[in-house]
This record gives structure tokens, C-alpha cells and sequence, in this order.
């Protein structure tokens, strides 16, 4: 039984059971995994994939235990490296973060400049994407940390740090109707085509959560993931746009008016989420740190040790989020 074995089941099992796909990302030849798999099977004695010719079609019941000890060995054998990096050099090593539009664009680029700045021998790599896709690439320990509002609760392996709290802005024309309107009310909202986050997006459930309420259906005439492109066609007079007030910067989008809407929709909030059972060095908890002044070392070590989930929401209560 070799590393590289379970490190090439591990990979089936999440590139859909593309032999050819894991090949490619693992940069070697889709013959040399193949033999590989066969291997380890025979060494086992049972198969760990159905096959119907070449292609594999599924996980047999024994493969789906093997494919799961797998990825624990695998995180394990990671944090020994990280360790032995740790206590070789504190200060150089790779930083992967894995987040949204909004976070890298609006949240991020300030508290990326001061750790680079304190970590110059560190590379930072930063992936944007859907919250589903940060949270299982976090889950699968291929980033060390995801950044989202959304999705991260749905996988049991992670534990999730709260950052801050942030509300929505209406952006509209400096001429619109809606300028008027003392107080705006959802009402006023939903009479007019909405252009607003993808579902799954920068708390976008909680923005259908407050027209639901109210039994309102909005139109959307156009959603996106980013930002910037939802300001875009509010330009063009295409709709009324739904951001995060983040997004909204009064020097560049001075053509625009940013209406408060705290009052119509609940407040989100941005967590940091991690794998329970990662090692994390120094220079980690310091990015966390500087992203959440309140996610101090010992905090993060202490909700790294709790096990149920409303226990660590309990170690946070009473700790006044910032707001954003």
C-alpha cells in the first residue's frame, strides 16, 4: 500500500470518477493511475470501483469506507509537512484561500497587503468560486481556508469562525423613483426589475427570505456573481441592483445612489471555515487575525477543539461582530 495510491482513489472519488480528469490534475498518465488502482485492489483483494469496460461507473460499499480513511490519512500525512515546515522555518510556506467575488474584491485586499507585508517568504494563492465549490474545496483540504457567507454549514468536517456582520444597499440611478421614497419599503423594492447576486451568492438567502416574508415575488432581470457587473446594468437601466454595501464605493460609483436597506433585510454574516482536524501554522492564525481581530489564537485553538456546533456558536456569543 502506497501513499500515492490513496492519494489517486482519493482523487477519482472527487473528479466524478474521471480517470482522465484526475490525470490531468495530478499532472501524470492516465495508463500510470489505472495500473496503480488495479494494484492496490489486488493487494486488497476486493475492488474499490464498479467498471463497466474501462470506465469506472461507481464506488463499491468497501471503496466508499477506503476512499473516506483515505482522505484522512492524506490530511494527516499533509500535517506532518506542515509541521516539520512550521518548526523549520515559521515563516515561509504557502497561504491557499478560497473565497468569493465580493470577499476578494471588497473584503480582502487591505488585510492581504499587511500579511504580505509580514510574510513576505509566504505565497498566497487565492481561488474565486461559488460558495458550494470554496466549501468543498476547503472540506477536501485542497485550500486551507474558505471565506464565504454562504454554504459552509452544510459540511460536518468544518468548523465555521464568524468575521463580521454586513447588510444590503439599493443601487439605483441618481434620478430614480426610488430616490423619493422615505422610508423604502420591500414593496417599493419589488415593483421594479431586480438585478442582484446569484442564488447561492453574498447572502442571497436571506434577501429571498425577507421578499417571502412579506409575500412579495421580485422580478430579476439579470443576476450575477460579481458585483461590478451588477452595477454595470444598473447603469444601463436595466433593473435596480441589490449589493453588498461593501460593494458600493461612493469615489467610482458616484453615478449611482446607495439606498439603506439594513432595515429590509436581516443582517448576514462572514465566516472563515476550516477543517477541524487541520494543522495550522503560526502565519495562519495571523491572517485570520488580521481579517477578524476578535479570531484571536487561542479563540481559533479553542473552536478547533469543540465538537458540537452550537458550542462554538456559545464561545462567540456576546462578542460584538464589526459590521461592514
Amino acid at each position: 500500500m502506497k501513499l500515492q495510491q490513496l492519494r489517486y482513489i482519493w482523487e477519482i472519488a472527487h473528479h466524478g470518477l474521471n480517470v482522465s480528469a484526475t490525470a490531468e490534475s495530478l499532472f501524470t498518465s492516465q495508463p500510470g493511475i489505472s495500473k496503480q488502482i488495479r494494484l492496490f485492489e489486488d493487494e486488497l483483494g476486493i475492488p474499490i470501483f464498479v467498471r463497466n469496460g474501462k470506465q469506472l461507473t461507481e464506488i463499491t460499499p468497501a471503496g466508499q469506507l477506503i476512499v473516506a480513511l483515505a482522505g484522512e490519512i492524506l490530511n494527516k500525512t499533509e500535517n506532518i509537512k506542515q509541521i516539520a515546515q512550521e518548526y523549520r522555518d515559521e515563516r515561509s510556506g504557502s497561504l491557499t484561500i478560497a473565497t468569493t467575488h465580493t470577499q476578494a474584491r471588497y473584503a480582502l485586499p487591505r488585510v492581504v497587503d499587511r500579511f504580505m507585508a509580514r510574510y513576505p517568504k509566504v505565497t498566497l494563492t487565492m481561488h474565486q468560486g461559488t460558495p458550494m465549490l470554496i466549501s468543498d474545496l476547503v472540506s477536501r483540504g485542497v485550500v486551507d481556508l474558505a471565506i464565504a457567507t454562504e454554504a459552509l454549514e452544510l459540511f460536518d468536517n468544518l468548523i465555521m469562525l464568524p468575521c463580521y456582520q454586513w447588510n444590503r444597499c439599493i443601487l439605483v440611478p441618481k434620478d430614480h423613483p426610488l430616490t423619493e421614497k422615505e422610508p423604502l419599503t420591500l414593496q417599493d423594492v419589488a415593483e421594479w426589475p431586480l438585478i442582484t447576486y446569484v442564488f447561492g451568492f453574498t447572502g442571497r438567502s436571506r434577501l429571498d427570505e425577507a421578499f417571502t416574508q412579506q409575500g412579495l415575488q421580485p422580478r430579476l432581470a439579470l443576476t450575477a456573481v460579481d458585483a461590478d457587473v451588477i452595477k454595470t446594468y444598473v447603469r444601463l437601466g436595466l433593473g435596480v441592483g441589490i449589493v453588498a454595501r461593501m460593494a458600493y464605493d461612493p469615489a467610482t460609483d458616484s453615478d449611482l445612489v446607495a439606498l439603506e436597506a439594513g432595515h429590509l433585510f436581516g443582517p448576514s454574516v462572514t465566516k472563515i471555515g476550516l477543517r477541524k482536524d487541520k494543522f495550522l501554522r503560526g502565519y495562519i492564525y495571523d491572517f485570520i487575525e488580521l481579517f477578524a481581530p476578535h479570531l484571536t489564537r487561542d479563540r481559533v485553538e479553542q473552536a478547533m477543539k469543540i465538537k458540537d456546533k452550537r458550542d462554538i456558536d456559545a464561545l462567540f456569543e456576546g462578542i460584538g461582530l464589526p459590521c461592514h
